[in-house]
């Protein structure tokens, strides 16, 4: 029976784990007793979720080597998307400021240019992509996210005292830490101690269920920001069906560009996998701060597709 519970659970992890999220949330809001611990609990996410993310993309930086970061022809392409999707959003928004769908236009906006996931590695080693490829991109992508939101994201929406040099070291201090660090500690325990670099290869899904965890508290943290949302139901509507089409874009965008190179499951989950953290952050930060819930949109669609692929690549078995 245990088996049966545990082959159930790790066939349905990503779902299991997004239900779990919602229902969590609702648990935790019904108690009396917990009510006036908002700020405990959020304190406590913040530091929990950061900490499985970095052990997370520890354990998948320990499996690859130095060398095998390589740029690919289809890591220009892919960016060149990006940027040109929001660069043209951002036209529209720029030439007709008072447009009515404007909240749409940010939120496809943040999502294109929102940076691929770390988490995307370990999803993209699940479903036997190259990971290697997948995490280059991710320094690429930040690296562009660095250069070209601060360019552009003003003319959008001006604030006082905002510059390309302090956007950039915002974008720079959100993302990379959590990126970094990881992948220095991995490399410098394969050159220090070779052993124990070979041990923590040989960890099989810790990595993948270190991510189903975080996964449950960013789920419950979406469901906050919509419940909590004052946002119309028409709008909210909009939101949802603006960040599912791009999301299904970008997955199917990604699928074709990198399937020449064999490297379809990389670069799917490259563009279609993304930092919805970065992209709550991003809306709050330099945007209207009601195009938030666009990341947590996202979030979910991005994760539904994930459990379908997942689903497949275990039916193909």
């Amino acid at each position: 029976m245990l088996k049966r519970i545990l082959r159930f659970y790790k066939n349905w992890a990503l779902p299991i784990s997004m239900l779990m999220g919602v229902v969590l949330y609702f648990i935790y809001t019904s108690l009396p007793f917990l009510r006036g611990t908002s700020h405990i609990a959020n304190k406590l996410i913040g530091i929990l979720q950061p900490t499985l993310i970095f052990c997370m993309l520890f354990i998948t930086f320990c499996k690859i080597k130095p060398s095998d970061l390589k740029p690919c022809r289809w890591h220009a392409t892919l960016l060149l998307v990006q940027v040109t999707a929001f660069a043209l959003c951002a036209a529209v928004l720029i030439l007709f400021p008072n447009l009515p769908g404007r909240l749409l236009i940010e939120s496809a906006m943040t999502c294109f240019i929102c940076p691929t996931a770390c988490a995307a590695a370990v999803v993209c080693a699940k479903l036997g992509g190259h990971a290697a490829h997948l995490i280059t991109y991710i320094l690429l992508i930040n690296l562009a996210a660095a250069v070209f939101i601060p360019l552009i994201v003003p003319l959008v929406n001006p604030q006082e005292g905002q510059t390309f040099v302090t956007t950039s070291v915002l974008i720079i201090r959100q993302v990379f830490p959590t990126l970094i660090c990881p992948l220095l500690l991995a490399w410098g325990i394969r050159f220090a101690s070779p052993r124990l670099a070979q041990r923590l290869q040989n960890t099989g899904d810790t990595a993948f269920y270190l991510w189903t965890v975080a996964l449950t508290m960013a789920i419950a943290v979406t469901t906050r920001s919509i419940m909590h949302s004052h946002v119309a139901v028409p709008t909210l509507i909009g939101i949802a069906v603006v960040t599912l089409a791009s999301c299904w874009a970008q997955f199917a965008i990604g699928r074709r560009i990198g399937a020449p190179a064999n490297d379809a499951i990389a670069a799917g989950q490259a563009i279609g996998q993304k930092n919805t953290v970065f992209a709550i952050w991003m809306a709050y930060t330099f945007l209207t701060p009601i195009t938030a819930i666009a990341g947590g949109f996202y979030s979910v669609w991005h994760n539904i597709f994930n459990s379908y692929q997942l689903y497949q690549k275990r039916k193909g078995q």
